[in-house]
């Protein structure tokens, strides 16, 4: 993290130049290679002008070629790889030896120049990633009994209590002890507007304190925080290849020995060496190499910033080409918070407040997450409930109170039936849970619960299958009926119900033996199985999660169904443009530039140069994707 994080504790990004600028990027090695460039260059000049004798630009070429010549021989050893260091090898020495001094030493230069703009700007790619999600802080202010004391951040301890104030970023993750604050989450969650948060709510390094000051009791530092691993995740993300840049890797590989044979034909027929020269150039695959790793290192970075995580370039083609998408309903379409949906009178001497009220007091002590629900719609409704006199929680049932002098019975239908309330009429479930009523032996009403839709749910959906998912399934463990109303309210096309984690799996089995690519989504804990038998797993809601984090491909930081829309389209847009860099910067060009080498209308240097704009094209149409407006994120 050393490299992340900056001298002060505020918010102000740090300067360009500072960390992730183009100044930062030319290291020691780097200003040697410029040196090498101008070398090179510089003697071929005083060659072609005659000052310099034949041996001196041999030396230069020499020098500038030992780069290329170390990294190619140790490729070819290493890793049985022919790269565009032995083309540009054997094109300089080809060129040298054949009479085409000149041609042969600004080519080289040329070259040099085109490998060193591409090298670069691939680190400044990575670089954006960094500046993107942002930095921590390198001190914090630490509140002890003795005072307040400035510490470093490697210096702190779980259970330090940490000062932050408005306009600083939160060096820690931990737990809030005291104060308040409006807390802007962007680097984390990719959520534009701050959260309030007060005592004991969670709070993560990286993220910013908009207003307020809040004491934070230190639980995890430096690489243990979730900051530091979405870090490391997106970088390490990287080495995670795409298919179609395994398969671009492999047709470069025997493309190269296809292409020698075509040059030792071409100077057979022809015996013209500055042709062979020029076709080298062009035959290179430089740019086949360079087509796709820029486009997924941006790509990964442009979702970090929205807060989705992509561990890489392999899960973002996958989910660019998904036909069937999974989702678990718990926690996922809903929001896993149970609410009142209606409440149901059956003894006219109640009202609907009159039921809710003494419902409420009856469940007051309860932690059941129904009981929580039915005290949360009479407060919503401004209700007024109390205390019961006297209170009884039986297991799998519900409660047994006195409230006011009467006798309220809360759960479900086997509770009322065991306590001699006759049901008159059967209750229908229509997909809610419904929580019977009774007073003193008589049946009052049913509450009926249902888990809340996560918000947005069908729009995401209805985005989804516009964007070319042809069907969406829903797996869950709940009742069929249940199952059946939730998907009919988001717009699920199949329902299966009644499933253990097993049968989720085999589900997704089922689904990709039809043919189809399929991603999970789920909570990234319970649904581990399915998630890493998908094509793409998906976990919801790894803010704080280390459970989400490692259990999928695909980790959104919110519990926002839209992020995965968002991750679509950045998908989607990142595979175009790995095409687009495959037939425009790569075939076109490239079959351009042979052809006019075959009919004489160009030679070496002019190809040299030529051959700086597929480099140029392919980095731009690249780069683009960390700034571009991509539809839905």
């Amino acid at each position: 993290m050393q490299n992340l994080t900056k001298s002060n504790n505020t918010a102000t990004p740090p300067p360009q130049t500072a960390h992730s600028g183009w100044g930062a990027l030319m290291t020691r090695e780097r200003w040697i290679e410029v040196g090498r460039i101008v070398f090179t260059g510089l003697m071929a000049l005083l060659f072609w002008r005659g000052l310099i004798p034949v041996q001196i630009l041999w030396i230069a070429v020499a020098v500038g070629l030992y780069p290329l010549v170390k990294t190619g021989a140790l490729d070819l050893m290493h890793e049985r790889k022919i790269g565009t260091e032995i083309f540009v090898t054997v094109a300089t020495l080809v060129a040298m030896i054949g009479g085409e001094t000149v041609a042969g030493a600004v080519l080289l230069s040329i070259i040099l120049i085109a490998e060193f703009i591409a090298d670069l700007n691939m680190d400044r790619a990575r670089t954006s990633i960094k500046e993107l999600i942002g930095s921590v802080p390198q001190v914090a202010l630490v509140r002890s009994s003795g005072g307040e004391r400035t510490v470093p951040i490697d210096q702190l301890q779980l259970n330090d209590v940490v000062l932050v104030r408005a306009g600083e970023k939160i060096p820690v993750d931990g737990t809030i002890v005291g104060g308040a604050a409006s807390i802007d989450e962007a680097p984390i969650t990719g959520e534009s507007i701050p959260k309030d948060k007060t005592v004991d709510a969670i709070v993560f390094a990286g993220t910013i304190v908009a207003s307020g000051a809040i004491d934070i009791r230190t639980e995890k530092v430096g690489g243990d925080t979730i900051f530091s691993r979405i870090i490391a995740l997106v970088e390490s993300a990287e080495s995670e290849q795409a298919p179609v840049q395994k398969l671009a890797d492999k047709v470069a590989s025997w493309l190269i020995p296809v292409v020698f044979i075509f040059l030792i034909g071409v100077y057979i027929v022809t015996r013209d060496v500055r042709t062979i020269v020029t076709l080298l150039i062009f035959t290179s695959p430089a740019e086949l190499g360079l087509a796709t790793p820029l486009v997924m290192i941006a790509a990964i970075a442009r979702a970090a910033r929205t807060g989705i995580l992509v561990k890489g370039g392999l899960y973002l083609e996958s989910l660019a080409k998904v036909d069937v998408m999974v989702f678990d309903k718990t926690g996922t379409l809903t929001a896993n918070k149970p609410e009142v949906v209606r409440v149901e009178i059956r003894d006219a001497r109640f009202t609907e407040s009159e039921l809710l009220s003494l419902a409420a007091t009856a469940d007051r002590r309860s932690a059941h997450p129904l009981a929580k629900a039915v005290i949360d719609h009479a407060t919503a409704k401004q209700i007024a409930y109390a205390e019961p006199d006297q209170y009884e929680q039986l297991q799998g049932r519900g409660v047994k109170a006195s409230v006011a002098g009467r006798n309220v019975l809360v759960g479900n239908a086997a509770l009322l039936q065991e306590s001699g309330v006759p049901l008159t009429d059967a209750v229908e479930e229509s997909g809610q849970t419904p929580v019977h009523v009774a007073v003193d032996g008589k049946f009052a009403g049913v509450i009926f619960i249902a888990d809340a839709i996560r918000p947005g749910a069908r729009e995401a959906l209805m985005k989804l299958k516009r964007s070319g998912v042809k069907r969406i399934v829903m797996l869950t463990g709940d009742n069929e009926a249940t199952a059946r109303a939730i998907a009919s309210q988001v717009g699920v096309d199949e329902v299966r119900a009644n499933l253990m984690p097993e049968d989720k799996v085999t589900a997704i089995e089922e689904l990709k033996k039809q043919g189809h690519r399929v991603a999970m989504i789920g909570d990234g804990i319970n649904d581990a199985p399915a998630l890493a038998r998908a094509d793409v797993g998906i976990a919801m809601g790894g803010g704080g999660t280390q459970a989400a984090l490692e259990a999928a491909d695909i980790v959104l930081m919110t519990d926002d169904l839209y992020k995965i829309v968002s991750a679509r389209s950045i998908a989607r847009r990142a595979y175009r443009t790995v095409q687009e860099n495959l037939f425009v910067g790569v075939g076109v060009v490239h079959v351009l530039g042979i052809t006019a080498a075959l009919m004489g209308w160009i030679g070496p240097i002019e190809a040299a140069i030529l051959h700086l704009g597929p480099d140029v094209l392919v980095f731009v149409n690249s780069a683009k994707l960390l700034r571009v407006r991509i539809d839905d994120v």
